[in-house]
């Protein structure tokens, strides 16, 4: 089922409309193909160098991460620590979210799911900024789920919550993608790489064989401090591991 909200973009050179929504009830944004920047804004030795990033095709991102609801009517039961039918799933491993993707096929058939490359993570987290944040150069705990008592540059200090909220309790970025920042952690589909900016190409990097015991995670987490949420902080986990606050959003993929 395809659907067509008023005011989202639309491609218009492949006709595809700006939102999809499943038939497991997962809401999909169109990114658009484009051409950006990946920065680091704090100068982290694995955020650099600066470098062109080319997305030669759109593709659909969830506008949330994979509530427990969803995990649950596809895998028939939900590991998350604290439950709710709204909330990110999370305790899940990398591992686990391919399984899941490998189900999720089979009741979805056709359809092309997987995890984004951070790469398309960081591209659509930004959506069109330059800044720290897509809200700009700073964040607030109004804008944000992360520990508001250690606030980014000159931003206020504010309160610190005990964990996640439900999806779409906090606003959107521009390209109407939610949570991107805090709140619960993003499983992405690369292998973590210290180095691997400085060897990174430009068109679709996608560094997602070889053999490694890291996958990156992406966006940060409720207990975060506010420079681990920002649009280009990685960070990396072993593929196994099982701990709260870590969850996913997955990709539509556009044939072209």
């Amino acid at each position: 089922m395809v659907n067509l909200s008023k005011g989202m973009r639309q491609d218009k050179r492949m006709n595809l409309p700006g939102t999809y929504k499943n038939r497991i009830g997962m809401d999909f944004v169109l990114i658009p193909a484009e051409t950006f920047m990946i920065r680091s804004e704090d100068g982290h030795e694995d955020e650099q160098p600066v470098h062109t990033v080319r997305i030669t095709q759109p593709f659909y991102l969830g506008k949330y991460m994979v509530t427990q609801a969803q995990w649950k009517k596809v895998m028939g039961e939900n590991p998350s620590e604290e439950k709710g039918r709204r909330h990110p799933v999370d305790n899940v491993s990398w591992h686990d979210v391919q399984d899941f993707i490998e189900q999720l096929h089979e009741k979805e058939v056709g359809e092309p799911y997987r995890l984004p490359t951070e790469a398309e993570w960081e591209y659509a987290c930004r959506a069109g900024t330059t800044t720290p944040f897509s809200f700009g150069e700073t964040i607030t705990t109004d804008q944000v789920n992360y520990d508001g008592h250690y606030p980014y540059g000159g931003g206020p200090r504010g309160k610190r919550r005990t964990d996640a909220e439900r999806v779409g309790y906090f606003q959107p970025n521009a390209w109407g993608l939610y949570e991107m920042h805090g709140n619960v952690r993003d499983w992405v589909a690369d292998v973590y790489h210290e180095y691997y900016y400085k060897q990174s190409p430009v068109y679709d990097p996608d560094n997602v064989s070889g053999f490694t015991e890291r996958y990156v995670i992406r966006g940060g987490w409720w207990g975060s401090q506010a420079k681990h949420c920002t649009s280009s902080n990685r960070d990396r986990f072993n593929p196994d591991v099982l701990v709260g606050a870590l969850g996913f959003r997955l990709v539509r993929t556009v044939n072209p």
